[in-house]
């Protein structure tokens, strides 16, 4: 017996919500420059509500409180950038001989493997000497040089406008915050049931993320402060700055602590550890790992705890997902937007199978032959015994 086929209506209709779909996809990624502010200042918005509201129930009024935090916000920001300043200028300034320093060491280890070695000089035999071999590495580093500059100043200059739109725009939703809610539950229909619904899904969805932005800040920063006491135990350089790296890398699941040991181990071997043996140069990756691996298995699910832990599947899917899309940005806001996902569709009774696959759980998956057997049929109730007269 063949499958009954969909109707044309219904395929019509999927197809269209499919069309709907990738052409969101693709506006969300060109519109990057609008959407990225907005997002930003609408995470930290949920994490910064609760105080601006605990400081109005206390007679301060909600500008001069959200002027407050965010004055704090952008002077510990610009704090951080100015005492980071110095060391990042001064990797960028011994860039040149740190990538000369690495590229002849990695040269030494390409000639001890046979057919992976630079080009080898050979001596000219009439009277003008021939011209140096031309290692293919060497040239593609020394031409992407002039690129790469141009390119991080041209990010530098689009990130520092995204972030005064981002201060402005999170400024005026702290201060507006009470006001935006309530016209857009006054926007929804006279239903009671309906609007206490949708204002207890918004809660839900900034208590879990405030709740789990503060947890993995402080988490992060702690990371960063024992990465740097560690750095500067194996006398690697600028221990500070890699300690802040910790701190922002840790904020991209899985990603985050690759690249973080490409990083290490890139200025491992610019830096003198390259000359000191093999358990010098790999001491800065290694320790970090370690770090890491006590972090990510023991630390954080004891502080962020059940209540927000996420499928690790999901989590993986929803960071490359993002990064693909916006980059280092959206690897950064993949988590907080898959727990508003969560929290949303554990309220809608269409999407809960949503949030049965987000979810994360400690308790062992049900065998597959459980699952297909028949289900037992229902026991006869048990018979009444009989009155006595």
């Amino acid at each position: 017996m063949r499958p009954a086929a969909l109707p044309p209506t219904t395929m019509r209709r999927w197809a269209t919500r499919g069309l709907l779909l990738i052409a969101l996809v693709f506006l969300l990624k060109e519109a990057s420059a609008i959407v990225l502010p907005v997002l930003v200042a609408l995470i930290l918005t949920f994490v910064l509500a609760p105080a601006v509201r605990t400081m109005r129930h206390h007679g301060i009024p909600e500008a001069i409180s959200a002027a407050m935090l965010v004055t704090t916000l952008v002077g510990c920001t610009v704090l951080s950038v100015a005492l980071l300043a110095e060391p990042v200028a001064d990797w960028w300034q011994r860039a040149p001989v740190a990538v000369s320093q690495a590229l002849n060491r990695v040269d030494r280890w390409r000639a001890a493997i046979p057919g992976f070695g630079p080009p080898v000089e050979r001596r000219a035999t009439g009277r003008t000497a021939a011209p140096p071999p031309v290692d293919p590495v060497r040239e593609r580093l020394a031409s992407e040089g002039v690129a790469l500059t141009a390119q991080v100043l041209g990010t530098g200059l689009k990130f520092l406008v995204s972030a005064a739109a981002t201060t402005i725009l999170l400024y005026f939703l702290l201060a507006s915050e009470h006001w935006v809610l309530s016209r857009c539950i006054e926007l929804l229909p006279h239903r009671p049931r309906l609007r206490a619904g949708v204002l207890g899904g918004l809660r839900a969805a900034q208590r879990d993320i405030s709740r789990y932005v503060a947890s993995v800040s402080a988490i992060n920063l702690g990371v960063g402060l024992v990465v740097a006491g560690t750095m500067w135990y194996v006398d690697l350089p600028n221990p500070g700055l890699w300690g802040a790296m910790a701190t922002l890398m840790n904020f991209i699941p899985y990603l985050g602590p690759l690249i973080m040991c490409g990083l290490l181990l890139a200025a491992s071997l610019a830096s003198s550890l390259g000359d000191a043996g093999l358990a010098a140069l790999m001491a800065p990756v290694l320790s970090y790992l370690c770090l890491h691996a006590i972090e990510s298995n023991f630390i954080t699910p004891m502080v962020v705890g059940k209540r927000l832990s996420l499928n690790p599947l999901s989590v993986l899917l929803s960071v490359m997902f993002w990064g693909w899309l916006w980059g280092v940005a959206g690897a950064v806001l993949a988590v907080p937007l898959l727990i508003c996902l969560r929290s949303i569709s554990q309220r809608n009774r269409q999407m809960r199978p949503v949030a049965v696959y987000l979810r994360g759980s400690d308790r062992p998956c049900t065998p597959l032959a459980t699952l297909l057997r028949p289900p037992a049929p229902p026991r006869a109730a048990a018979p009444l015994p009989p009155e006595r007269p």
